[in-house]
């Protein structure tokens, strides 16, 4: 008798995850940012598809990652992290440790929601301001057909700086 293998699914499928880097670079030359390195993770926190543009620097991948994990991770954007921990350094760091650096608590990190309003994974990018990362991210997951969180970005993002 031979053995039966299982498959074993994921939270997010490759196509959706590939879908929504392809959706983040694509808002990325709309709107004329820097190249930027996107990383899509599960809600595991395992990543499923990345891509890091001509031109992005070397350390944009643990960040855009970071920014992923960070969200999946306290279960809310990475914007929102920076906001309500901003008053709060020593927990700040505390959880950079205990994640062994993959916690980046600035905007650029988005969560993925189901129909539902499940966290199925989470999107990380970093390129240009975090402002302008996160509405590429944001941009790409709703045109994926899945909610974010946040649902819209900083009304401010096209003013935002490096």
């Amino acid at each position: 008798m031979a053995e039966q293998l299982h498959s074993v699914h994921s939270s997010l499928a490759l196509a959706a995850a590939a879908a929504i880097v392809d959706q983040a670079i694509a808002a990325r030359i709309r709107e004329g940012m820097l190249p930027l390195a996107v990383a899509v993770l599960d809600a595991g926190g395992n990543l499923v598809a990345f891509k890091r543009e001509d031109g992005s620097g070397v350390l944009r991948h643990d960040i855009a990652v970071g920014k992923a994990a960070a969200a999946l991770g306290m279960g809310m954007s990475s914007r929102r992290i920076r906001d309500r921990m901003a008053s709060r350094p020593g927990f700040q760091n505390a959880l950079a440790a205990a994640s062994g650096g993959r916690f980046i608590p600035v905007p650029g990190g988005v969560l993925i929601l189901d129909a539902a309003g499940a966290a199925i994974g989470a999107v990380g990018i970093s390129g240009d301001a975090s402002d302008k990362d996160e509405y590429c991210a944001i941009v790409a997951v709703q045109a994926a057909g899945y909610a974010s969180e946040p649902a819209e970005p900083n009304p401010d993002w096209r003013a935002a700086g490096l």
